[in-house]
């Protein structure tokens, strides 16, 4: 890239919205100039229910992006989740006529990969994620380009989602003025922030815990193996506090962040903490233990979800560099702890990394999918397969249907 070029990442999230603009150069690699984020109205576990809401809260963080970065934001990438996410494994095979693998031949076995997969009419293929390749059976093969044979082979993790709620996510967007380059799996594009090279070659769990649903990405021998959503995150920890302690869900949030522990057994002493009640009724002291016991069953109900992901996988054993946690709701003091307890593996809490300029302000948890995207963007653009998604005074990238309509193009 000999000019500046300026790639957007809008992550959608059930309790807010966080638009993040990064520059990309040769001599700075990836800089982040912008950071706007507004809370989120208008969805409810990853699923639109209100589009009028969400395109508001979509132009509020784009605009205080906007501000901060000193540029026109026209396109953008987005990523999707929700419990109408689903995945599979296929398999697709071709012949090679030069008996030799060329580029052309690994994009045909991906595509007669992705044509072999069962996928409803209603549902839509966001990501052909190849696993391994094999050549006149030789498998452990990742990159297959120039290998003498006469038969290529691939096994790709297939992930796919509801087709309408990718197109109201889009007419969200696009009501907020902008155009959508790609959009990209949610724990995808939080494991390019969060995890190294390292934990995905020994076996990794990656657990994005948002505010609707939880997010689980199973990386092993550097691709990824598995990925599901878990309908439990921080909103259902937040409406127990609200229940448990009988105050609005205003308060109850505050003092899950304030006072809130995943593990009961981590609080020690007897102090209290003054609860609000609604009704005009005088506020009554609570003692944080009591708090904390409130929480610990959904937490350790959240994790037990993901044990059982990871055991319908078939990793179960084999995640030697355990679990990494990620999203808002990872913040929450001692749910590494939680999370050890009961997957019985070694988990650390994950950060974005990768990215310099504001990276104090992208740092947090909270901005992991939204630095993910910016970063899974930038590397599908060195890879000569996406354009960028912003400029400077205008020209914006060409749209997902564009791009979409193109691939369907090139593959007759």
């Amino acid at each position: 890239m000999t000019k500046e070029h300026i790639i957007v990442g809008l992550d959608i999230g059930t309790t807010k919205i966080c638009a993040i603009v990064a520059e990309v150069t040769p001599e700075h690699g990836v800089t982040i100039i912008g950071v706007g984020s507004s809370p989120s109205r208008g969805l409810r576990r990853g699923a639109i229910i209100n589009i009028e809401s969400t395109v508001e809260s979509i132009k509020k963080a784009v605009e205080e992006a906007e501000l901060m970065a000193a540029v026109q934001i026209n396109s953008v990438y987005i990523g999707i989740a929700g419990g109408h996410i689903a995945s599979e494994t296929a398999r697709g095979v071709v012949a090679l006529k030069r008996h030799e693998v060329f580029p052309a031949d690994v994009q045909r076995a991906v595509d007669t990969a992705r044509a072999a997969a069962v996928v409803p009419s209603d549902r839509h293929v966001f990501h052909v994620l190849p696993r391994e390749f094999l050549v006149d059976s030789q498998g452990g093969i990742r990159d297959p380009v120039g290998i003498s044979g006469s038969r290529l082979e691939v096994e790709a993790h297939i992930v796919t989602g509801s087709t309408n709620s990718a197109k109201n996510l889009m007419k969200c967007v696009k009501q907020a003025g902008l155009d959508v380059v790609d959009i990209i799996l949610q724990p995808l594009a939080s494991s390019e922030a969060v995890l190294t090279d390292e934990e995905k070659e020994l076996g990794v769990a990656m657990v994005d815990l948002g505010g609707g649903t939880s997010d689980l990405a199973i990386f092993s021998e550097g691709a990824i193996r598995h990925s599901a959503v878990v309908p439990v995150g921080g909103q259902h920890i937040t409406t127990d506090v609200q229940i448990g302690l009988r105050t609005s869900l205003v308060d109850a949030e505050k003092i899950k962040i304030d006072h809130g522990m995943a593990m009961a057994t981590m609080v020690g002493g007897t102090d209290t903490v003054e609860v609000p009640r609604v009704g005009g009724r005088p506020p009554h002291p609570v003692g944080k233990r009591v708090i904390a016991e409130i929480i610990q069953p959904r937490v350790e109900e959240m994790f037990e979800l993901v044990l059982r992901e990871i055991r319908r996988s078939g990793y179960e054993g084999k995640l030697a560099a355990g679990a990494v946690l990620t999203g808002g709701a990872s913040m929450l003091p001692g749910m590494p702890d939680g999370a050890e307890r009961v997957l019985d593996l070694p988990a650390r809490r994950g950060t974005p990394a990768g990215v310099g300029g504001l990276r104090d302000i992208v740092s947090s948890p909270m901005c992991s999918t939204g630095v993910g995207l910016i970063l899974h963007a930038h590397r599908m653009d060195q890879d000569g397969e996406t354009a960028g998604a912003g400029r400077r005074n205008g020209n914006g990238a060409r749209s997902w249907m564009g791009r979409m309509a193109g691939r369907v193009l090139n593959f007759f």
